[in-house]
């Protein structure tokens, strides 16, 4: 279950009571905790999960209570939480329809995966919980309502994010195949995972690698496969890995830049020139950032023609080596490529 309807199951089953839930009876019944709940069993990721769903529930401004049972003051198993519905109902003067409800709920649906802000979030919470007076009716005078036909959903993230999300969750070791950048094959990684972190628009894995007994950032498309977990509660990962995950990533790309020339007018000269901390040099080229030069040459070479690149000379033949293969893949194969791909290469050496 995604992390959002998690909580959002926590938040109504906490508005839903006066005398609030203890610790047990919110994982042994609320959806999203239950499922994994073992009675009498060790639960012990299960309540670390908990404490930070508490956590994110306040940071959402949503007033979570705890209330301590009589005679049994500083014993937390038998603490109890709620939410005060009157503080978190909706003001009076605030009503939605039913298709408005179901309008605000079909854009978080979209932008599910992460690109709403904490407001948005916490907005939409509180009108999925505080609900409409005709959240069960399907139809309206003239006819189905149009809104329960669609349910978009836009996935910004990658097929491993989710096992990966749920290995931190669990404190599990995961297994996966990785294709390293420069290499075609894939090779198996171990792993414990620290932290799930996006830079730069992608999904990265923060991990430390048991083979090299090293931390290792891993962009989620490279990741091939099924991933699997393993030694499930022995890995917990630092309650900072994520903001120490940001600032490593923060400073390779602050000290990695690469010098282009652009076509005036162009549209690699729009998108390179709105990249963030580009400059431009007293020759009007542009100066660029990155954190992965297997990735800007990619990305670079997908202009074709209205991007030179100046240095480092490194990335300049990887973007060559990428034409040097789109050139052979429409050409007939290497043998009918080969010429075709050297007088490719000429010509970028041509210009600069």
């Amino acid at each position: 279950m995604p992390a959002e309807e998690r909580l959002f199951s926590l938040v109504l089953a906490l508005l839903s009571t006066e005398s609030g839930l203890t610790k047990s009876e919110i994982l042994a019944n609320v959806q999203g905790y239950r499922q994994r709940y073992t009675p009498g069993g060790d639960n012990a990721s299960l309540e670390r999960q908990f404490e930070r769903d508490k956590d994110d529930v306040r940071e959402l401004g949503i007033p979570l209570e705890t209330i301590e049972t009589p005679g049994a003051s500083g014993n937390n198993q038998t603490l109890r939480y709620r939410i005060p519905k009157g503080e978190y109902d909706l003001p009076l003067d605030v009503r939605f329809t039913p298709d408005e409800s179901a309008l605000l709920s079909l854009a978080a649906m979209a932008w599910r995966e992460g690109a709403l802000s904490a407001d948005s979030r916490r907005g939409l919470l509180k009108v999925r919980s505080a609900g409409s007076e005709d959240d069960g009716a399907e139809h309206d005078a003239e006819g189905p309502s149009a809104i329960g036909a669609y349910a978009p959903r836009l996935r910004t993230r990658d097929a491993a994010f989710e096992p990966l999300r749920s290995a931190l969750d669990r404190a599990a070791a995961v297994r996966f195949a990785y294709i390293t950048p420069g290499h075609h094959e894939a090779r198996v990684r171990e792993l414990a995972p620290l932290a799930l972190v996006q830079h730069g628009g992608r999904w990265m894995l923060a991990a430390h690698e048991f083979a090299t007994r090293s931390e290792k950032n891993y962009l989620l498309s490279r990741i091939v496969g099924p991933v699997t977990q393993s030694a499930v509660g022995q890995h917990p990962a630092p309650a900072d890995a994520g903001e120490r995950a940001l600032a490593g990533l923060d400073g390779v790309w602050a000290e990695r830049t690469a010098t282009v020339h652009v076509a005036p007018g162009s549209d690699a000269e729009r998108r390179l020139t709105r990249r963030r901390d580009t400059s431009s040099t007293t020759d009007g080229e542009l100066v660029i950032h990155h954190v992965d030069p297997q990735i800007l040459a990619e990305e670079l070479a997908a202009f074709g023609p209205e991007v030179r690149v100046v240095e480092p000379e490194e990335l300049r033949q990887r973007v060559v080596d990428r034409l040097r293969v789109l050139v052979e893949d429409h050409t007939g194969g290497p043998d009918r490529g080969t010429s075709a791909a050297a007088s490719a290469e000429r010509e970028e050496a041509s210009r600069g």
